[in-house]
């Protein structure tokens, strides 16, 4: 029996929440941005709407020859999540979003690690397209990983390289389950919950939209956009979902996100919390048009590999997984470049080499492991448990 977890236990708030909605919150809720969504329903519309979920073999395992069986969800457990925005099929895919979820043995609590895109690694060589190795940015190893001869990319395969080099990042052995969410549901699955309230820390400006939700026009020659802006004023608001995700690409200071790249990862996760929020509230839990509108939305946006169990097995082994017992951690990192011209990210402090060209560093390592392991993280290692 694949299911793990004990019966019968003590009510708690979540008492006739369906199973599925809690799982989901951890693999839509955590997964997002840029490409993200939150997923919820009752357990008995499960066998309906499991179906609609891709399945990919997202880790060579089938390719392999060596698909692994169906066992027992328990133990300490590591999950990729990876958002990607949608291009046209012949375009190889990149990584807009990643973000690697470590849940410890008790399956009561999470910590969600947000990985810099930008960060510079080394990405390993992969037989499979042919790609010989190289330093490149984070998100270059699922392009990288996607490109197999003959066909149009392949975002299973491209999963399969970016998370091999995530693990000789960071120092995971393996990872028990992944997910890759398409950006284009993104939107879908916001307005179908009624959209989400959050909280805007700061005046933000947009780069791609009008203030009535239209792109803005590419300026001839290149070197951004023209028109009005749309404005994200600082306060509270219940976001669309075009402004949800437009809000959640910005990252130029120019536009009000003085922090770049860092500064959108931390309103991807205040995002997340909001969605959890909302995934949990009564008006989508209790209303079964609603909830049915959002399962279909969210059902084509998701493809998922449990490495042989089902998205129903992790439902049940994370039962006691809740939205506030997420821990929302921020990789330390870097800006790199030779005089002005931005290169990526590196991981700081301690790099292992003193060139820019390698920054498998030990801190990113670091951070991850104190966390994994139960110890006190670093200084540089900061979280945030309830972020506004």
């Amino acid at each position: 029996m694949a299911r793990s977890g004990k019966r019968g236990a003590k009510p708690s708030i979540w008492t006739g929440v369906p199973r599925w909605a809690r799982l989901c919150t951890v693999f839509g809720a955590v997964l997002l941005m840029l490409s993200g969504a939150v997923l919820v329903g009752y357990e008995a519309l499960l066998s309906r709407y499991e179906g609609s979920v891709g399945k990919g073999d997202l880790f060579g395992d089938q390719a392999a020859g060596a698909e692994e069986p169906r066992k027992e969800i328990e133990g300490p457990l590591n999950i990729l999540l990876v958002g990607v925005d949608p291009r046209t099929p012949e375009a190889p895919p990149l990584a807009d979003s990643i973000m690697i979820m470590h849940i410890p043995a008790e399956h009561d609590r999470a910590y969600l690690f947000s990985m810099p895109r930008d960060l510079r690694v080394e990405i390993p060589a992969f037989s499979k397209t042919g790609f010989d190795g190289g330093t490149d940015k984070l998100n270059a190893a699922m392009s990288y990983g996607s490109r197999v001869p003959g066909r149009n990319p392949d975002h299973n395969t491209g999963f399969e390289l970016l998370a091999k080099t995530i693990q000789q990042e960071t120092g995971i052995k393996r990872f028990d389950a992944g997910a890759i969410i398409n950006f284009s549901g993104f939107q879908k699955i916001v307005d179908a919950m009624g959209g989400v309230e959050m909280y805007v820390e700061r005046e933000v400006r947009s780069e791609h939209r009008e203030p009535d939700g239209t792109h803005r026009k590419a300026r001839p020659g290149g070197g951004g956009y023209l028109g009005p802006q749309a404005v994200y004023e600082k306060g509270t608001h219940q976001l669309k979902g075009w402004q949800a995700l437009d809000y959640v690409r910005q990252r130029y200071p120019k536009n009000g996100v003085p922090d770049g790249d860092y500064g959108r990862q931390r309103h991807q996760q205040q995002f997340v919390k909001a969605m959890a929020s909302q995934a949990f509230s009564a008006d989508v839990v209790t209303n079964p048009i609603k909830l049915d509108r959002v399962l279909r939305a969210a059902g084509q946006s998701l493809v998922f590999s449990g490495r042989g169990n089902s998205i129903a097995d992790f439902a049940f082994s994370l039962k006691g997984l809740r939205p506030d017992a997420i821990q929302m951690v921020k990789l330390p990192a870097e800006g790199i470049g030779t005089g002005s011209a931005y290169r990526g990210s590196g991981s700081c402090p301690g790099r292992t080499t003193s060139s820019p060209q390698s920054t498998t560093g030990r801190s990113t390592r670091s951070c991850l492991s104190t966390r994994i392991s139960g110890t006190p993280p670093s200084r540089a290692c900061r979280s945030s448990r309830h972020p506004r």
